[in-house]
């Protein structure tokens, strides 16, 4: 039993930083709570893999913390005395405890900061809420900086970033005397760009399968490999960060947007998941990057200026979108699109190649880069005009590193166009073209990609078009899709017809495709 003086302090699984302040000082009336609950694995159909990746990083984290003399109470799963919701758990723990105070980080997730506010409103003891400690910038930062501008552009925010935090910076110029290295970041990959085998840890799971099955618990995707590869731990994350620079850092911004079927992550770092369960610092990753890159000039400034954009853009730029956009961005659906998601999103049953091979990998891994994401995956859901809401679920089920504050955004907003053009300038659609450009998927699949409206033309050719007209209201006046609407004004329409059976004919027989 604890003293009188008892603080409860609650660690969500995407909260695993052991640099914040809070465990720098063992205090013995201080207890830190971790919850495995039900409730956090039923909000959506989560893979198994990004389950029992935040559960291995969880106890791996505790048991750290327990080493160290912090008193921590730790519910796992299948523990007898789990009330499965946080707010259960916290309240029977405060009770016990007759603790004084309760204490919180504040969450990144709209959802669980709602439930937190909620809970604190409801018990009857003081409450302090902290800072994660682990983001650029502070929940607001981002909507006060567009304060009065009409969009709210990353590339303007981007610039704010790099000048504000230094980084790749020669005075107020930018180091290599551009901001941004785009163009050279689209290459395709070849096998003659020889690749390192990749560092894979061998973290074992058995202990939580066992426990989840205890449960009954069910996920989609598969535990291909004997143990869980990615990172759990900050000396692991550490190795991959080194492992990055020494190896694929060279390369990471050439290959940047390429995808082959025979590798799944090319020059990407893997470092997603530890750094959205916060297991390493984004300013951490950048300055040791930014550092290595300085100290090696083979290594040119395109590569490490598409990884820094990708953390320092990108990333603090969803997360402030998000929580500057929130709680209604999430039912926004400016096209309304209705139609249900592919039954191949959840087994990897279609004859398209690129999406089989990148849903597939998905399914096996838990994980796809970026342009897999929104070129493949995201492209095709939107020109099958499936509702946002089923491709929200999916995105945020299946990916390791889907947390909702960087989930929904790129989803709703860059992928899906769902929030009429918040995030992304123009819709991130194209025909069968752009992907064969960039890949080689093309190349062994079933269809003909140079084929609009044949048995065995490309889906996407079709959909593309019909997708154009099916939505020139809404984006006719975008000065970015121009030349397209151009293009499709120009069309006969006998070819359009055509062209719009057959996308009429794709969608309503998707999963025969």
């Amino acid at each position: 039993m604890a003293s009188s003086n008892t603080i409860i302090r609650l660690v969500l699984g995407d909260q695993l930083n052991a640099n914040h302040s809070w465990f720098q000082t063992v205090d013995p009336n201080v207890i830190y709570t971790f919850f495995e609950t039900q409730s956090e694995l039923d909000y959506t159909q989560h893979h198994i893999q990004k389950v029992v990746g935040i559960f291995m990083a969880m106890r791996d984290f505790a048991n750290k913390l327990k080493t160290s003399g912090h008193n921590v109470v730790y519910l796992k799963i299948n523990a007898t005395e789990n009330l499965q919701n946080f707010g259960e758990n916290l309240k029977s723990i405060i009770s016990e405890n007759k603790a004084h105070k309760f204490e919180y980080i504040e969450p990144d997730e709209y959802r669980v900061a709602k439930h937190l506010h909620l809970f604190c409103e409801a018990i009857k003891i003081p409450n302090t809420v902290y800072s994660s400690e682990h983001f650029y910038t502070s929940r607001k930062e981002l909507k006060t900086f567009f304060t009065g501008k009409k969009t709210y552009l990353m590339e303007s925010f981007y610039r704010m970033m790099r000048k504000k935090h230094e980084v790749l910076m020669v005075g107020s110029n930018p180091f290599g005397g551009q901001w941004n290295f785009d163009k050279n970041n689209r290459n395709k990959w070849s096998t003659k760009d020889p690749l390192p085998n990749a560092l894979n840890f061998e973290n074992d799971y058995n202990a939580i399968i066992s426990d989840l099955k205890q449960v009954n618990h069910k996920c989609i995707g598969k535990l291909k490999d004997q143990y869980f590869t990615y990172p759990i731990n900050y000396d692991q994350a550490l190795e991959l960060l080194d492992f990055f620079c020494k190896h694929l850092l060279i390369h990471f911004g050439t290959f940047q947007d390429a995808m082959h079927t025979s590798q799944k992550f090319l020059f990407h770092s893997k470092l997603s998941f530890a750094l959205n369960l916060k297991i390493i610092s984004p300013k951490e990753v950048i300055d040791t990057v930014v550092t290595y890159a300085s100290k090696h000039p083979e290594i040119h400034i395109a590569q490490t200026e598409g990884f820094v954009r990708q953390i320092l853009g990108w990333r603090e730029y969803m997360r402030g979108m998000y929580w500057a956009l929130m709680p209604e961005y999430k039912a926004l659906n400016t096209l309304h699109n209705t139609n249900k998601l592919p039954n191949f999103y959840w087994n990897g049953n279609t004859k398209m190649n690129c999406l089989k091979h990148s849903i597939n990998q998905s399914l096996e891994n838990s994980y796809a880069h970026h342009i897999q994401r929104l070129m493949i995956t995201g492209n095709f859901a939107l020109l099958a005009q499936c509702h946002p809401d089923e491709v929200d679920q999916w995105y945020l089920g299946i990916y390791l590193d889907a947390i909702e504050w960087v989930q929904l955004p790129n989803t709703r907003g860059m992928s899906q166009y769902a929030d009429g053009g918040k995030i992304a300038t123009k819709p991130y659609v194209s025909s069968g073209a752009y992907i064969n450009k960039i890949s080689i998927y093309c190349k062994d699949c079933c269809y003909n990609v140079k084929e609009k409206t044949t048995d065995d033309a490309c889906p996407f050719n079709a959909l593309y078009w019909n997708f154009l007209d099916d939505k020139k209201e809404q984006l006719a006046g975008n000065r970015r899709m121009s030349m397209m609407y151009a293009l499709l004004r120009k069309m006969p329409a006998e070819n359009l017809y055509q062209i719009k059976q057959k996308a009429h004919h794709i969608i309503s027989n998707i999963n025969d495709y």
